[in-house]
């Protein structure tokens, strides 16, 4: 039933592809631009962060079964002219090896599906002396930390004009976009709603990796448990 909510989103419309930022008929949920990429650039750094965790952690072994399910059938539906769009890719990238050095795999291929150089950090709120570089007159040690962000600048500065500006990934071709059929076909596949809710929890689930990294759940709590709290909830031979 969900799925029927983004066809009257874009009944008015005769193309084939979806029409980024429009309303999905979910509040405050738009069309994704680019669904494809997000989510091979989320799933991958989960996995990624997921191997930090030791390997007999049942939250790890859970979360990268289903990361690699839902992987695979993401990187399956492959958008109309996707080889002759990685074959520009790799031109622009061979183009510029010093640039680029880090879109490319260890298996030769590469990974065009990266948006952004890293995750945002939710701001906590809290303002510290240390986010913030002090003005007017201070110490000694409070200038050198000043004039270090000024050499830093005017380095960079020259050296992209001795050197030329190095292009980033965003100097890269966009991937070409999914079909509206071949979304629906990936959001009947997985099974949790529209592309752009399984994004939501793909993005959430990242952060929650990055917290279970912080806590270190899978230790030993400092004061174990009393003997039998948990009695009560053992299922025993029940179904």
């Amino acid at each position: 039933m969900r799925p029927s909510t983004r066809l009257f989103a874009v009944v008015k419309s005769a193309s084939k592809y979806l029409e980024p930022n429009i309303p999905t008929g979910l509040t405050g949920l738009p069309t994704h631009p680019s669904p494809r990429p997000a989510l091979l650039y989320t799933y991958n750094l989960t996995l990624q962060r997921l191997k930090q965790l030791p390997n007999n952690s049942v939250y790890r072994q859970s979360c990268e079964a289903l990361t690699k399910q839902r992987l695979s059938i993401v990187e399956a539906a492959k958008p109309e002219g996707y080889e002759e769009w990685l074959q520009r890719v790799r031109k622009q990238i061979e183009a510029n090896p010093t640039a680029y050095q880090r879109f490319k795999r260890d298996d030769g291929s590469v990974a065009g599906e990266e948006l952004d150089e890293g995750m945002l950090v939710n701001w906590d709120g809290e303002v510290t002396k240390a986010d913030a570089r002090q003005e007017g007159p201070g110490t000694q040690t409070e200038a050198e930390v000043k004039g270090a962000y000024v050499q830093k600048d005017v380095e960079k500065v020259e050296k992209e004009a001795r050197e030329g500006k190095l292009p980033t990934f965003r100097d890269l071709e966009v991937e070409p976009p999914l079909t509206a059929d071949q979304v629906n076909e990936i959001e009947n596949k997985i099974g949790a709603g529209l592309i752009e809710e399984v994004i939501q929890v793909a993005e959430g689930e990242l952060i929650l990796v990055d917290e279970m990294l912080a806590s270190r759940a899978w230790e030993d709590l400092e004061e174990a448990t009393p003997p039998g709290q948990w009695d009560y909830f053992d299922r025993g031979d029940r179904v």
